[in-house]
């Protein structure tokens, strides 16, 4: 029986859904959710990603704060920018796309992002709170994973997952997300003595390693589910994942598509976020103003 495709663009669409009306809510209550989205140069791929997430926004009712920035911007510009950000009330989540040009030293960006404005989960107070299980704005891309991965019904707790690909983005805070829902987790690298093996026993799989077909269907352990996060672009100009995908269909109970899978539901989880950390600061306000009443 071939694999069931979870669908992505279907699940996210709920998700925005959801969330709109959790913005009307707050709207009503005084706060209206607002995301910075930095953008530096021209990158194609970039340009394309942003402009996504902008759309995402408008549609969620969360404004947009858009600054573009040329690739000669240096990296005290780009810090005094991110201070303005931090201090403006109405941002809540700041995003810088990354790659950054050369010249900018990617982790001190990210550390500049005050912690609860960080909705891609990238600095490293938020990395410490998800690492010992503390409520935090967790990893956009993660985050999407896991709701992928609930929605198959499988039972996480007691499973076998395999992550492949360690990355600080995908691989290490999945693998975190995992082991907090109590799965056995293997994460695997470029060192790993025998990969297949590894995904042989697995009863979920996330592939992030940024290598086309790198999973071959064979591995697939018969009812798995997989979740192919790999974004490849062929020679032929189509795009794949790291996951065989039809030879794996045969074999997987789920499994994500490649475009239409874990794409949708990383800017999903990056407006999610954006609305919690607005939803932080209206109870903080209120708390504050409770307080100053009572005095």
């Amino acid at each position: 029986m071939p694999a069931a495709i979870i669908d992505g663009k279907h699940l996210a669409a709920q998700i925005r859904d959801k969330l709109a009306q959790e913005v009307v809510d707050l709207v009503a209550r005084g706060v209206a959710p607002g995301l910075a989205v930095v953008l530096i140069g021209q990158n194609p791929a970039s340009q394309v990603y942003v402009r996504n997430k902008r759309a995402a926004c408008e549609k969620a009712g969360i404004a947009s704060f858009s600054h573009d920035l040329p690739e000669s911007a240096s990296e005290d510009e780009l810090l005094s920018l991110i201070e303005l950000l931090n201090r403006n009330p109405a941002i809540h989540g700041i995003l810088v796309q990354l790659p950054l040009p050369g010249h900018i030293d990617e982790k001190r960006v990210i550390r500049a992002i005050a912690p609860e404005k960080d909705v891609d989960g990238f600095h490293p107070y938020n990395v410490g709170l998800l690492s010992i299980g503390e409520p935090c704005l967790a990893p956009c891309t993660p985050s999407g994973i896991m709701s992928l991965i609930d929605s198959t019904g499988v039972n996480i707790a007691g499973a076998r997952a395999t992550v492949i690909g360690r990355s600080n983005i995908v691989g290490k805070p999945v693998a975190l997300m995992l082991l907090a829902r109590s799965a056995t987790v293997t994460i695997c690298h470029s060192k790993t003595r025998d990969i297949a093996e590894e995904i042989r026993r697995s009863d979920i799989v996330v592939a992030a390693v940024g290598r086309p077909a790198f999973v071959k269907g064979e591995w697939i352990k018969p009812g798995a589910v997989v979740i192919d996060v790999g974004i490849n672009r062929l020679p032929s100009g189509r795009l794949a994942g790291d996951v065989e995908f039809e030879e794996a269909a045969k074999r997987a109970a789920a499994i994500t598509p490649v475009p239409g899978g874990v794409g949708p539901m990383t800017i999903a989880m990056l407006l999610k976020n954006t609305v919690e950390a607005a939803k932080k600061l209206c109870d903080r306000a209120i708390v504050k103003n409770e307080r100053t009443n009572a005095r």
